[in-house]
Order: structure tokens, then C-alpha cells, then sequence
């Protein structure tokens, strides 16, 4: 199958005044038709500011390198009428915070219909009947009540809802979704991922899932990419990712989840160390300082590692000592080693 979206050797960089910021350093994705792929990683690993870029949401002090291309065109060239056309009709998103990225002085209807109305030709009528549609689809009661509150009527989950109606209106082939349950409880934030998959099923929707939390995507998404310091470090398949964990980033990742089995006084295990300052990354591998397998020999300290196809099928990671913590047992699954 074709890829719906194709990002190539994606380099992203911010000038300050204290110098360049690295956020984003030669990044490939890609997305199939109908496929949700989640990008995993610490806050100021590159997600956001990757997603941002696809849509070309980012301030002019960004400098950007690469290709993206949507259905073969290459949207980082578009024009920003073109852009215009693509932003909400042929690729949404839904943002972070609700509240926030909703205007608090429209009610929540006229929103959805505007999202419609600009791409669209037809009538208020029409856009506002298709606004109930959309409300109605994403599971809140009474649409044709609702639809004429405002976003602080709504409570947080079904704020969230009304995003995603709103980024559902125009039947976009991509829905770009940046950590999309972060203020939610977990009960809504289960709900709210759950309405997600079901209808990327039904309506054959892609969907990139930004988000911090391995958790998140355990039932969710088809294939994982896991970014650290503006690289991809390891991707593959959800069963792969978790199943045969080949880089130690992945697996300090993992291994910080809480889990429901097991002994109730065990304490997690966060990764020690804090992500690296982009204004310098660190030299060879950028989890160098806080990776508790890093040998200079092997040249973690030096040499930036390549990102390694592991297997026949998409499963790949970027660790000079994958072959040898594998061996060891080190890495891979997880519940093999009492985590």
C-alpha cells in the first residue's frame, strides 16, 4: 500500500540568541492509509515540533530541511493558499488543551461550522446541520442542544470530543493528534481513545498520535516511533515495541509504567538524568549520559548510531549495543526480565 504520508530526513532548527536550537534532526515517518502510528518520547524529544511542521505551523525563526510529502506532494514547498486548503480539509488536528484551542466567545457550533463553511460551499444550514452530525458522531448528548452552548459549558471530555468532531468535519485523510488526553482523568482519557480508533475504523481515517506515554498506545496504534533529542531511536510494530524492546531508551520507557500485576511496594524505575539541552546536544549517542549500558568502547560517547533495520518487517533502532543487550537479556520483553 501507498504511503498517505512520506517525511524524509525532517531537520528542524530555531535561531536563538544563545545560539541554535537542534529540535528536529533528520527524522523519516511514514503514514499508510488508515493507519495510526504514535510518536513517543520526553517532553523536548522533537514530537510536537515535528507534527507542527507537517502542517506548517511553525514561526518563521524555524529553519527546515527535508521533504514532506502528502499524497506525493511535497507540502513544505506549498504555497500558503494551498496550505489553507490542506489545514483542516485534507489533514486536522487536534490540539493539546481544549480549552485553549477553543475560542471561548464562539459557541462550540459555530466553530465546527466555520471548520466547514471554509471549505465548503453551502449554506449556514447546512453547515450547521452538519456540525450536529459531527457532535452526534463523536458521542455528545443532545447535539442539537449542545450545539449552541459555549466551550465552558462543556466539561473537559467533552471539550476534547468537540475537537475532534471539529478536526472530523471536513473528512480529512490525516488527523494529526498532539497528546490529545494529557488533561484529561484516565477514565475520559481511555473513552476519548477509544472513540479515536473506532472511528479512524470506520471512516478510514490515518491518525499520528503524539503523546509521552508508552501506556497510551499499548492498544491503540499499529506502529510506534520513539524520538529522543530530535532523532528516531527505535520504531516498529506496537507488538514489537513491546515485545522485543532494542534500544535501552525504549526500555527505561517502559520500564517506568506502572503496572496492575505484581508487588504493590515495588517502586518504578524512572530513567535517571534529564533530557539534553538541544542548544548542544551531546556528542555520539544523545542517551549516552543516561543510559546505564553506554561503553566508549563501543563507541556510544562518539558515534552517532544509525538506525538499524532488525527485522523483516518495519522493526529498527538506532544503539550501537543492541545485539549485545539482547544477548544478555538486557533488552527485549520486558515481563522476561521482572519489570
Amino acid at each position: 500500500m501507498e504511503d498517505l504520508l512520506r517525511v524524509r530526513d525532517l531537520t528542524i532548527g530555531f535561531k536563538t540568541d544563545d545560539g541554535v536550537v537542534q529540535a528536529v534532526r533528520g527524522v523519516d515517518l511514514e503514514v499508510a492509509p488508515g493507519e495510526i502510528v504514535s510518536i513517543v518520547g520526553e517532553s523536548g524529544s522533537g514530537k510536537s515540533v515535528t507534527a507542527m511542521s507537517l502542517l506548517q505551523l511553525l514561526p518563521a525563526t524555524a529553519k527546515i530541511e527535508g521533504s514532506v510529502l502528502f499524497e506525493g506532494e511535497d507540502l513544505l514547498a506549498a504555497s500558503d493558499q494551498r496550505m489553507m486548503q490542506v489545514r483542516g480539509g485534507e489533514i486536522s488536528m487536534i490540539f493539546q488543551d481544549p480549552l485553549t484551542a477553543l475560542n471561548p466567545v464562539y459557541k462550540v457550533g459555530r466553530q465546527i461550522e466555520e471548520i466547514y463553511l471554509a471549505h465548503n460551499k453551502v449554506s449556514r444550514k447546512v453547515a450547521r446541520a452538519r456540525a450536529i452530525e459531527m457532535l452526534g458522531l463523536v458521542g455528545i448528548p443532545q447535539p442539537d442542544r449542545r450545539i449552541d452552548q459555549y466551550p465552558h459549558e462543556y466539561s473537559g471530555g467533552m471539550r476534547q470530543r468537540a475537537m475532534i468532531a471539529m478536526a472530523l468535519a471536513c473528512d480529512p485523510k490525516l488527523i494529526i493528534a498532539d497528546e490529545p488526553t494529557t488533561a484529561l482523568d484516565v477514565t475520559v482519557q481511555a473513552q476519548v481513545l477509544e472513540l479515536l480508533v473506532d472511528l479512524s475504523t470506520r471512516l478510514q481515517t490515518a491518525v499520528v498520535l503524539i503523546t509521552h506515554d508508552l501506556g497510551v498506545v499499548a492498544g491503540m496504534a499499529q506502529r510506534v516511533v520513539v524520538m529522543y533529542a530530535g532523532r528516531v531511536v527505535e520504531r516498529g510494530t506496537t507488538d514489537e515495541i513491546f515485545d522485543e524492546t532494542a534500544h535501552p531508551y525504549t526500555s527505561g520507557l517502559l520500564r517506568s509504567l506502572p503496572r496492575l500485576t505484581g508487588d504493590l511496594d515495588t517502586p518504578l524505575l524512572p530513567i535517571a538524568g534529564q533530557p539534553p539541552s538541544m542548544l548542544k546536544p551531546p556528542p555520539g549517542c544523545a542517551f549516552h549520559p543516561r543510559c546505564p549500558y553506554a561503553l566508549e568502547e563501543a563507541g556510544c560517547m562518539s558515534d552517532v548510531p544509525d538506525l538499524v533495520e532488525r527485522g523483516p518487517i518495519l522493526h529498527a533502532a538506532a544503539c550501537h549495543r543492541t545485539d549485545e543487550l539482547l544477548e544478555q537479556g538486557l533488552l527485549g520483553r520486558l515481563e522476561e526480565l521482572g519489570a
